[in-house]
């Protein structure tokens, strides 16, 4: 397999996020799943042990609905 083999990545801009619960959090890239080839998202919080996290690229776009209203999971912050 190649590069031009793999499927599109949904890409999230590298940047600082906030959470819709509050923390905020550094984009660093655009990753595949080894396995599933699926595109994650690779972030570190900018709070406590500023530890790597890594989620689903869909999801971490994706709109919540809290108290009945729609929010962005995550809002760029520059």
């Amino acid at each position: 397999m190649t590069d031009d083999d793999l499927p599109p990545l949904i890409e999230t801009p590298p940047g600082r996020y906030r959470h819709y619960k509050g923390g905020e959090y550094e984009v660093l890239g655009t990753v595949r799943h080894s396995e599933t080839l699926e595109p994650m998202t690779l972030y570190r919080a900018l709070y406590g042990a500023r530890g790597l996290w890594v989620r689903p690229a869909a999801m971490f776009g994706e709109t919540v609905k809290i108290d009945g209203l729609p929010r962005l999971r995550f809002v760029k912050l520059d």
